[in-house]
């Protein structure tokens, strides 16, 4: 599209109030359906991001507001100045979560997966999808989001595809895909392997029972004790015991290393060996070994020797007990869901009379000793629970599709070590590298109908067979060999994976592809640097021999207000969607932006963000008065002709603001970048230059104040876009809309001179305002000051605006020279120091006694707060919530306490 502005009324009067809901869905259509978020630049420098694909089935939540946010931000900058800004977008297709809604949706009318065929399934999936799968992209549309809409990607379109096919038979032709027997997160419920990212923790009450292995064949340790305690919080899994691990340096166990176990229940026997996951100081430092049921036992399994083909699996899909492979699980274990399971092999072994019992001694209020026998001993147990399942993770060993990732890993740590990537903060790099340096095998397998099923066909022998189609299989097989495809869709990260060049049209060469291909920037959350970002440096390091992106982004978190994380079970998960309906989507840009601080989560707060609604509501105010004062749209890039000092000091601080705005861009530091032109709009020109300038608008300052105000439009546009586009529009007639207008240039230098006159002005009328409230003197009493000693220059500034002094400070006069005798008013600007009779302005003594007063409670108070932060047992064992408290109101009272000890001094 060409970067033409609809048609606008010349200076059209702005509203009186400003109403964010009224401006925001009219200027989103707008920019959509003329194409603006990517206007035709075909010789511009290109500048591409791609947004981290939100679950198709998802709604917008706190989280993707800032991800979301911060990435418009720099895409609006970088258009701004003129470049060929492609912010990709689209949406994930969520294999799981996508399956699981459908489901219910089915569940709900008396229906079910299992009653249709594979294909009838997922064709049901495509049509959930076209009726609710847009929910989340009309959401970031209202937080005004400038995708490329016109080229939206799903990850399960056809050209995606294919991308996905291509790498799975590429990686699995180079030897970097293959099928392996290892342990997975089985999610029982679900029925299928989940990343760890779909596994969360919960604290769950359990219990840790003691048991008694006996040692087989009448060995016995040092001490003559016929067994070895081991303790689990699982005991269901003795059934697939397969060793018991000491360690090699404990002196208790070291006779016995190599020796057997006889498993009560099972009557399997195992040998007793050494490896250092033996903690000798942990329990009794021995610990039984289910290498088929454990993440650390199938490592210390395979040094002990076990391939994983021949470690026991006890465990269907469903989680209920099967026969192991020896056989050796008693009959009537087999069928059991596994924690009745648990109580049944519990109950067998204290029957047989291998349970340690938990003892507990207490002394009663008589003074007498009281013994209690338990089975177990209470414990809080890290539980792991599927988020979609919502059952507890079983690790399972089963066969499944793995990604060689040590080998595509080792490209994608020099990029980072080299400076290909550069990552910001740079101390995500040593969790990178952390991670990258012991990664592990990744599973990219998972059982379930929607999603890319694998390309890989199975003869009737077990030979498997990897192409792009069924055709190239059976060439590969030969005629007359019957196949049957793999049931098994693969790992939506694996396809998310190709993110940066599959939706440019990979494999094709498009010159879309060329051009923004690698991206320039990742902008994402730190908690998805290995399950994507990581995983994106491997392939495109791997399909596209470059890194796909030059520089990654991790922001932090965003948390409640107390600095919880937060969650559905906890109540204090914050909807965007509310926030905007209050304030306004700019108020929350602005608020994110902010508050975005390298390294550091973000805590809610709903009065800044009614702050930042109130910024904007001041600005409109401001453009209103100039409107009202005959200020129209600049039509010059570069800064008007000024004579006047403030137009001049005006013009440098919109010079200073441009480079302080820059390099906080370039440096990523958007709480900078937003802390500067927040300062210049409200301070220096609503606060300052409006009014030192009111009741002077002459030609002059109506074309400084004119340019000024649009430059303040195009550099806060990327932070508050609506608000500015609706004030762009409404001063005057453009050449084209702000959302394709260009950067600040403004061809100017700071006024030295200039910037010392008016920062003298500010210095003085805000000193005096400040101490007038300080000695309850009222805003508007006129008085007079004294200047014993002053410069020629300071004489100057004086003379030159006497007018805006009398206005705004309030001063008949000012003498140069000494004050007459009595009490007096210090007042300091610049090199001057001004003095202020007060006699007859206020009761001196009364005003003495107040401060004085209220010094002395500031200090006490002050005093008492300092004495309790200092106490270690206070800011260890008191809510964090309270020492924080602490924490501001010793600092409220410690600046009061200064701020009364120099109104005193003020006094004499």
């Amino acid at each position: 599209m060409t970067e033409t502005t609809p048609e606008t009324t010349p200076e059209s009067t702005l509203d009186k109030t400003f109403d964010p809901a009224a401006i925001e869905a009219r200027w989103y259509a707008h920019w959509e359906e003329t194409g603006l978020f990517r206007p035709e630049r075909p010789d511009a420098q290109p500048f591409t991001i791609v947004n981290p694909p939100p679950n198709v089935t998802g709604s917008l939540h706190i989280g993707h507001a800032l991800d979301n946010t911060l990435q418009d931000i720099v895409i609006r900058h970088e258009r701004l100045k003129g470049k060929d800004a492609l912010w990709v977008v689209g949406t994930d297709h969520a294999g799981i979560a996508t399956q699981m809604v459908v489901e219910r949706q089915m569940e709900a009318s008396q229906d079910k997966r299992t009653n249709y065929s594979r294909e009838g399934f997922v064709e049901k999936v495509w049509e959930w999808k076209a009726e609710s799968g847009g929910t989340i992209t009309r959401q970031l549309r209202r937080l005004g989001c400038s995708m490329d809409w016109s080229r939206e990607q799903f990850t399960m379109d056809p050209h995606f595809t294919e991308a996905v096919v291509k790498v799975f038979v590429d990686l699995y032709n180079e030897g970097l895909i293959y099928r392996d027997k290892r342990l997975v997160n089985w999610d029982p419920k679900l029925k299928t392997a989940i990343s760890d990212l779909e596994v969360e923790t919960r604290e769950v009450k359990g219990g840790f029972w003691h048991f008694k292995y006996p040692l087989a064949d009448g060995v016995t340790l040092d001490n003559g004790q016929d067994f070895i305690e081991v303790a689990t919080t699982r005991p269901e899994t003795m059934l697939a015991d397969m060793a018991v691990a000491v360690n090699a340096e404990d002196e208790r166990y070291k006779s016995v290393i190599g020796k057997e176990i006889l498993q009560p229940i099972t009557g399997r026997r195992f040998q007793i060996v050494a490896d250092e996951h033996a903690d000798p100081e942990l329990g009794s430092g021995a610990v039984k070994i289910t290498p088929g049921h454990d993440f650390n036992d199938f490592e210390v399994g395979k040094r002990a020797g076990f391939k994983p083909a021949e470690m026991l699996n006890m465990f269907d899909a469903d989680a209920n007990v099967v026969q192991t492979e020896d056989g050796l699980v008693p009959e009537k274990y087999l069928g059991m869901e596994r924690f009745a399971a648990r109580e049944a092999i519990v109950a067998e072994m204290k029957e047989l009379g291998f349970l340690i019992p938990h003892v507990v001694t207490k002394t009663t209020k008589d003074g007498e000793t009281e013994t209690t026998e338990m089975d177990a001993e209470p414990r809080t147990i890290q539980t792991p629970y599927g988020d979609r399942g919502g059952v507890v993770i079983e690790p399972w060993l089963t066969d499944q599709w793995y990604v060689d990732a040590a080998t595509l890993a080792k490209p994608a740590i020099a990029a980072v070590q080299d400076g290909q990537i550069e990552v910001v903060p740079k101390t995500w790099e040593k969790t990178y590298f952390n991670w990258m340096d012991n990664i592990q095998p990744w599973c990219v397998s998972r059982q379930l109908w929607w999603g890319h099923r694998i390309p890989a066909w199975y003869a009737q022998d077990g030979k498997v067979y990897v192409a792009e189609t069924e055709e190239a299989a059976q060439a590969l097989a030969g005629d007359g060999v019957a196949l049957t495809r793999d049931e098994d869709v693969l790992d939506t990260w694996f396809s998310s994976a190709l993110w940066p060049f599959a939706t440019l049209g990979w494999p094709e060469k498009t010159d879309l592809l060329a051009k923004h291909y690698p991206n320039d920037l990742l902008i994402s959350g730190f908690d998805i640097l290995f399950f994507w970002c990581a995983r994106m440096a491997m392939q495109g390091l791997h399909f596209m021999d470059e890194v796909p992106w030059k520089k990654l982004y991790l922001h932090g978190l965003v948390r409640a207000a107390d600095g919880a994380k937060m969650s559905k079970s906890k109540g204090n998960v914050v909807d965007p969607l509310g926030l905007i309906d209050q304030y306004g989507a700019d108020a929350l840009r602005f608020f994110m932006a902010a508050m975005e601080s390298q390294g550091r989560d973000i805590k809610m707060d709903d009065k800044r963000i009614e702050g930042y609604r109130n910024f904007a509501t001041k600005l409109w105010n401001a453009a209103r008065f100039c409107q009202s004062n005959g200020v129209v749209a600049s039509t010059s890039v570069a800064a008007p002709a000024a004579t006047s000092a403030v137009n001049r000091w005006i013009i440098g601080e919109v010079v200073d603001t441009v480079a302080e705005l820059d390099k906080a861009m370039a440096d990523m530091r958007f709480d900078a970048a937003a802390n500067a032109i927040y300062h210049f709009v409200w301070d220096s020109f609503c606060d300052w230059y409006i009014e030192l300038v009111k009741g002077n608008f002459d030609e002059e300052t109506r074309a400084v104040a004119g340019w000024v105000l649009d430059q303040i439009l195009v550099m806060l546009h990327p932070f508050m876009p609506f608000v500015t586009e609706e004030l762009w529009s409404k001063m005057g007639a453009r050449e084209a809309d702000l959302i394709v207008s260009a950067w600040p240039a403004p061809d100017a230098s700071v006024d030295t001179a200039a910037k010392a006159e008016v920062e003298w002005l500010i210095a003085l009328i805000g000193s005096l305002r400040g101490a007038k409230a300080e000695l309850g003197i009222a805003p508007g009493a006129r008085l007079t000051a004294y200047i014993a000693q002053v410069s020629d220059a300071t004489r100057a500034i004086i003379g030159a605006n006497a007018t805006v002094i009398d206005r705004l400070a309030r001063l008949d006069a000012i003498h140069f020279e000494a004050a007459p005798a009595g009490p007096v008013l210090q007042v300091g600007a610049g090199d001057a120091m001004l003095a202020i009779p007060l006699e007859g302005v206020i009761d001196i003594a009364a005003e003495k006694s107040r401060l004085e007063k209220a010094l002395a409670a500031s200090q006490k108070e002050a005093k008492s707060l300092d004495g309790r932060l200092s106490n270690p047992k206070f800011v260890e064992k008191a809510k964090p919530e309270a020492v924080e408290k602490a924490r501001a109101d010793h600092a409220h009272h410690t600046a009061e306490a200064q701020r009364l000890a120099a109104a005193l001094e003020r006094l004499g």
